[in-house]
């Protein structure tokens, strides 16, 4: 055979890999070596090819050709492991790579029941039922939360039953349809995905009974008092009460037992209502309301009292009449509207015209005096009476007539020593110093008193100044002015008034200054 071409030829180091590479043969039928010998050198890629789909077991032949030493040429057996040898060590270079397989999902956590639920208690109780609460589980799970199953057994067996038909999703719940006087143990279990929970029961059982309650009559402040309304109003009144089982109710008026007629009770399990349509006086009086539970009772009372106005006075009568005054009388009317009297109102009326006049309102006395009437009239008075609903309807009106008489009366002015008003000069606000510009008028300002009319002058730097036109003087009611009209720096100096009657004189004075005009910077540039 001829010899393999030069590149193909591989360096032993290679061969080393391939054999560290290659996992150890398998005890199998060693193969032919006659194969290995017929391989045609113009096909030296097959073996190659074929190792891969081969197990790596037929890379055994390429370190077994040694047998080609005892009996075959000694040139082609190494020739033939060289060109196997290149083909194993690509093989076992470039394995294929494997497919990466999908994660196992984790196993579904076990299905737990929920913890036993806590706080049971009874919230209520009557004759047939029992109202009892509880709160939720601490610990829930995964497995949540689906309801709940109540159930009960009577005391001193085991036969326990549940009571709810459905899970109650609340945690609360009324057992009801029991049999008064029973003694019941009562649970509660949690249900979910996972079974039921531990229970909770109740430390002791529960009798079936209303528990008794003592009663008490909750009357409301504005009752505590006189309850006072007018004739025609409406009364509905409500008292609240107390106690279990539901109290017996009664009511009384004035001690007796109350009629229902014209008196509407209504009563229920909290409260007692006293309805009235249209008051009268005959409904007023004391009620006294009883609420009673077994031996046990309350009482309230409650006073209503019903006012209309008043009657009138019973008589009015004229006393005396003098002058220009009557004197009146009267008494307390018969009829009070069922309330006290707060005073009278009492008019007049002049016969000419016959018009009523009010001449005093909320008088508290049984006499009053009517005065201020006018000489030569004739009068008659009537009298109302009030109380807290107002003034009466009717009045009580005098059966005789007062009449002023017109008697001779004669002026006599008295004696009166006539007053000496006279009174010496004397300045009530002095003048006050001034200060002026040139060409502004300005006025000096003083007051004076005295009797007779004082005189006044006025004078410059102690000359006076007369009826100059450049000065105007003026005095009214005491008030007196000196107007210095357009002054120039001349007419500054001290300005004096003085005034003076038979009594005496006297005088003031102050300082005028008159000053320049201030001219801007930029007017003197």
């Amino acid at each position: 055979m001829p010899a393999k071409p030069a590149p193909i030829k591989k360096k032993p180091a290679p061969l080393k890999k391939v054999q560290k590479a290659t996992p150890e043969p398998v005890a199998a039928p060693a193969p032919e070596p006659a194969p290995v010998v017929e391989v045609p050198p113009a096909e030296p890629a097959a073996p190659a090819e074929a190792a891969p789909a081969t197990d790596p077991e037929p890379a055994a032949p390429a370190e077994v050709s040694a047998p080609a030493v005892e009996g075959e040429a000694p040139a082609a057996p190494p020739a033939e492991a060289a060109e196997a040898a290149p083909a194993d060590a690509e093989a076992g270079e470039a394995p294929q790579p494997e497919e990466p397989k999908a994660p196992t999902p984790p196993p579904p956590p076990p299905k737990e029941p929920t913890s036993a639920p806590v706080d049971l208690f009874v919230e209520d109780k009557n004759d047939t039922s029992v109202t009892i609460n509880w709160s939720q589980p601490e610990v829930v799970g995964l497995s949540g939360l689906d309801g709940y199953t109540i159930e009960v057994c009577k005391d001193g067996t085991e036969d326990w039953k549940a009571v709810n038909e459905d899970l109650q999703k609340s945690c609360r719940f009324i057992i009801k349809n029991q049999t008064t006087g029973d003694r019941l143990k009562i649970r509660v279990v949690a249900v979910n995905a996972g079974g039921r929970s531990l229970p909770v029961a109740l430390p002791e059982a529960v009798l079936v009974k209303e528990v008794a309650d003592r009663p008490k009559v909750r009357l409301p402040r504005f009752l505590r008092q006189r309850y006072v309304t007018q004739v025609g109003d409406k009364i509905n009144l409500t008292i609240p009460f107390t106690g279990k089982p539901k109290p017996v109710v009664s009511w009384t008026k004035n001690g007796q037992p109350l009629e229902r007629g014209r008196v509407n009770i209504r009563s229920t399990e909290r409260d007692s209502i006293i309805f009235i349509r249209a008051a009268e006086r005959d409904d007023s009086g004391v009620f006294e309301m009883c609420v009673k539970v077994d031996d046990f009772e309350d009482k309230a009372t409650l006073t209503l009292q019903i006012v209309e106005l008043p009657g009138p006075p019973a008589s009015v009568k004229i006393v005396d009449t003098w002058g220009f005054n009557v004197a009146l009388e009267w008494t307390v009317p018969k009829d009070n509207g069922n309330t006290d009297i707060t005073g009278y109102t009492i008019q007049k009326a002049d016969k000419k015209t016959g018009d009523w006049f009010t001449v005093l309102e909320h008088y508290h006395r049984l006499n009053a005096t009517i005065s201020d009437l006018i000489m030569g009239n004739i009068y008659k008075f009537r009298v109302f009476s009030e109380n807290k609903c107002g003034v009466s309807e009717e009045a009580a009106i005098t059966k005789d007539e007062a009449k002023i008489l017109k008697t001779g009366i004669k002026y006599k002015a008295p004696d009166y020593q006539e007053h000496d008003f006279t009174e010496a000069p004397k300045f009530t606000t002095s003048l006050a110093n001034r200060a002026t510009t040139v060409g502004y008028s300005t006025k000096l300002l003083c007051s004076v008193r005295g009797y007779p009319k004082p005189k006044i002058e006025w004078l410059k730097n102690q000359m006076i100044i007369g009826d100059d036109p450049k000065f105007r003087q003026i005095c009214v009611q005491g008030i007196c002015s000196l107007e210095i009209r357009k002054p120039v720096s001349f007419d500054g100096g001290v300005y004096t008034c003085r005034a003076k009657n038979n009594h005496g004189e006297v005088t003031v004075s102050c300082k005028l200054e008159v000053r320049q005009p201030v001219v801007p910077e930029a007017e003197k540039k």
